[in-house]
């Protein structure tokens, strides 16, 4: 059964503090927000109507794409109807009155602890993930332990009550994540700049790339993204899939004729969406 009621239902993957639901209230401050402990639940969310719309993690500056988001793409009907980008700026937590010198374990998810590598390394932690990183806080705050740490936002320091014993501790300054909103139908077409999330498989042949991006260059299309991804298939393991994403709408002239020539070219081709781009780093794009 469809949700119909008047407040919009977001689900993200975590628990309440989560990086996920802070960029999913930035960009609805109205909705109500629903934490499921995995992606799959998510996504799955979305497409019985339990919510409205799903935000996902697609892809870090740090620690680059979330593999398991694009597997589900690729398997899933979901449009994606939005982008949104938020600076990560991870904090060091642990319950009040521990000291830095104190802590020998820290948790959080693997991509938390990846974009922490320098500092993990530095102040020789034992790193141990866990499926989310406000879920370390929680976690943390219920049962603390003697040495133990989390890596989580300040929003889940506040949120648990637990202490910030060290700011900003990404290897890196520019430390940013990218999301997609997810939804069962594609969304009224909006004013302003619009970007292309694309899926597809060439022939094993030599140039056969080649052509298929052709496809765009002849078109004058920009690229923003390239990725490729093993194929889940046991027959050719390791036969490339590739996910674009371009500049423009999969409806204006010059896009649709890129796909159309790419249906020719490629083996396989899945348009994900079309959504409203995000134009400035750290700006939040409401879909």
């Amino acid at each position: 059964m469809l949700y119909t009621g008047p407040v919009m239902r977001v689900a993200f993957q975590g628990t309440e503090g989560a990086y996920s639901e802070e960029v999913a209230l930035r960009a609805f401050p109205e909705a109500q927000t629903i934490g499921l402990p995995t992606f799959h639940q998510v996504f799955a969310a979305v497409a019985n109507g339990e919510v409205d719309r799903g935000v996902v993690p697609v892809e870090n500056t740090t620690a680059g794409i979330i593999n398991q988001t694009y597997d589900l793409l690729l398997e899933t009907d979901l449009h994606v109807v939005g982008e949104l980008v938020l600076k990560i700026d991870h904090c060091l937590l642990a319950p009040p009155g521990t000291r830095l010198e104190d802590i020998r374990k820290v948790r959080s998810h693997p991509q938390g602890l990846i974009q922490c590598d320098g500092f993990i390394a530095r102040y020789k932690l034992e790193a141990e993930p866990v499926y989310d990183t406000a879920g370390a806080a929680r976690e943390l705050a219920e049962h603390p332990q003697p040495g133990l740490a989390a890596i989580a936002s300040r929003r889940a320091a506040e949120r648990y009550g637990l202490a910030i014993l060290a700011e900003g501790i990404q290897d890196f300054i520019g430390n940013y994540t990218r999301f997609f909103v997810l939804a069962r139908e594609d969304l009224p077409r909006q004013a302003g700049p619009y970007k292309t999330s694309v899926v597809f498989t060439t022939r094993h042949r030599p140039g056969e790339l080649l052509a298929a991006l052709k496809a765009f260059a002849d078109q004058g299309i920009n690229l923003t993204k390239l990725e490729s991804r093993p194929r889940r298939d046991p027959e050719r393991p390791f036969s490339p899939i590739f996910y674009a994403d371009f500049e423009g709408h999969a409806e204006d002239p010059g896009p649709s004729q890129a796909l159309l020539t790419l249906l020719r070219r490629a083996s396989f081709v899945k348009v994900l969406g079309s959504y409203p781009a995000v134009t400035s780093w750290g700006f939040i794009k409401e879909p």
